[in-house]
């Protein structure tokens, strides 16, 4: 029974770092379609296994892909489940609803769809989503096919009847009493109309009236969420438009990571003292208050496989950048060891070997508490010299675990079904956000395969807990 358990606990970390780290999307070393048939295996094998733990990486620190993919497959198998496991499962998925995307969440009542998945739990869980979306007339404008797919597939009325005539019969009226809606119609001949829209609405009627590109972008700058601002400053300068202004301080890390590093390294050297102050303040924010981790070193991957893939574009390397910057807010001490050599962290770039295993030993002189690397795992320069180091440290040098040591890879290994490892006693954890290294730090030490099933089920329902709780204090 223990070596079940055993072999039950590494599946489900196996299955949390997927879900963490995996999109489906091309990675440096896999394809999409190997990520696909990988990540597809393991939500089969879980569900068809361990039903109610699969349902439990809902309230862990997991992407909205696959989020999405493990609230579809619950509600597909619904005859498979307890009264119970039903029960809860409801209340993770709605949970889990509330904090998606609402974009990413109609795409998945599509898909629902799509696949005939009508009961009446599904239902349900539309009907009460739907109701909770705190401006139906906002959704109905910026999601408009996706709002009127639910409804139909649900079989449920439109809130009112002027927003049942305008998702179903747009033409039906000559003019609307809520301000959004009618905004929608007037923009249809009314230049100064689309200004008032959303802006992913406003694009549209913005390329129907041929309005000049750059003008329009900095009319439409204060309808802009932070993240549409981002994304668009850079297309903004292309275009001889104004820069769209936003405040880098409240974007999210590892976001706003992503966005330095698409920077070129003159921009980087020029804006230094606003892009370090923004990227720190994003870090203070991630830890919560949360400080005193000691004296921590940090191993950080910079090699040339960072760069990730064009559809996942350095994403491997901001994750790296931003932990630099959280562990700098969380450590009283901090020792950054970039695998390139460099020091300079905020003109950091993919290029190079991986000499994981020189850095560690590096990092290790330097007496630290924690010792944290954030790497794909490739150790090569020389090959398996990492896991050797490791090897050696914990057996002779530190038998008792006076440095903890947590490998963290934001890079999802399709062939072996798990992240790539540096040693066998050494916790890896898949990582997606910096912004959740300390509850991953967590998670990763039942990855040694030291602790059982009992206390990863104890660790998940802790989890849960915090999970509901949190959705019950927000209503």
């Amino acid at each position: 029974m223990r070596a079940e358990g055993l072999i039950a606990a590494e599946d489900v970390l196996l299955f949390a770092n997927a879900a963490i780290t995996s999109t489906a999307q091309r990675e440096f070393h896999s394809d999409a379609y190997e990520q696909h048939l990988s990540l597809d295996f393991l939500h089969a094998y879980m569900i068809g296994n361990y039903r109610d733990l699969y349902a439990a990486t809902l309230a862990l620190d997991i992407n909205d892909h696959n989020a999405a993919l493990i609230v579809r497959r619950l509600l597909e198998t619904s005859t498979e489940a307890t009264a119970e496991q039903r029960r809860t499962e409801g209340r993770l998925i709605a949970r889990r609803l509330a904090a998606l995307p609402p974009q990413r969440v109609y795409t998945l009542f599509a898909a629902l769809r799509r696949a005939k998945v009508n009961n009446r739990r599904t239902r349900a869980i539309m009907r009460d989503w739907l109701a909770a979306r705190p401006d139906p007339a906002f959704d109905a404008v910026k999601y408009r096919t996706g709002v009127k797919k639910a409804l139909r597939h649900a079989h449920l009325p439109a809130p009112e009847k002027e927003l049942g005539d305008f998702l179903f019969a747009p033409r039906a009226r000559r003019q609307y009493g809520t301000p959004l809606l009618e905004t929608w119609r007037r923009a249809h001949y009314e230049q100064a109309a689309v200004y008032e829209l959303p802006f992913t609405v406003a694009e549209g009627f913005a390329a129907r009236h041929g309005i000049d590109r750059a003008a329009f972008l900095e009319r439409i700058a204060p309808r802009m969420t932070r993240l549409e601002r981002l994304r668009l400053q850079e297309s903004a300068r292309e275009r001889g438009a104004k820069a769209v202004a936003t405040d880098l301080r409240r974007m999210p890390l590892t976001r706003l990571a992503t966005y330095v590093l698409g920077l070129s390294l003159d921009e980087r050297s020029e804006r230094r003292e606003e892009l370090t102050t923004a990227l720190r303040a994003a870090a203070r924010r991630a830890t919560g208050g949360e400080r005193g981790w000691g004296r921590v070193a940090a191993v950080l991957d910079d090699s040339f496989s960072a760069y990730g893939s064009g559809q996942k574009r350095r994403r491997p390397l901001a994750v790296a950048l931003a932990a630099h910057y959280l562990l700098e807010a969380l450590a009283d001490t901090y020792t950054p060891l970039w695998t390139s050599g460099r020091r300079d962290a905020l003109l950091t770039f993919p290029h190079g070997s991986t000499p994981l295993g020189e850095r560690i030993l590096d990092a290790l002189e330097t007496g630290p508490d924690r010792l944290l690397i954030v790497s794909d795992g490739w150790d090569n320069a020389p090959p398996g010299l990492a896991a050797e180091v490791l090897r050696v440290w914990r057996t002779r040098l530190d038998p008792d675990g006076r440095v903890s040591v947590v490998h963290l890879n934001p890079v999802y290994d399709a062939d072996g079904f798990d992240v790539r490892r540096l040693a066998p006693d050494v916790p890896t954890a898949g990582i997606r956000d910096a912004e959740d290294l300390p509850s991953l730090v967590g998670l990763a030490q039942f990855a040694t395969g030291r602790t059982g099933l009992a206390e990863l089920r104890a660790h998940l329902d802790s989890r849960i807990a915090a999970f509901l709780t949190a959705s019950e204090e927000a209503r």
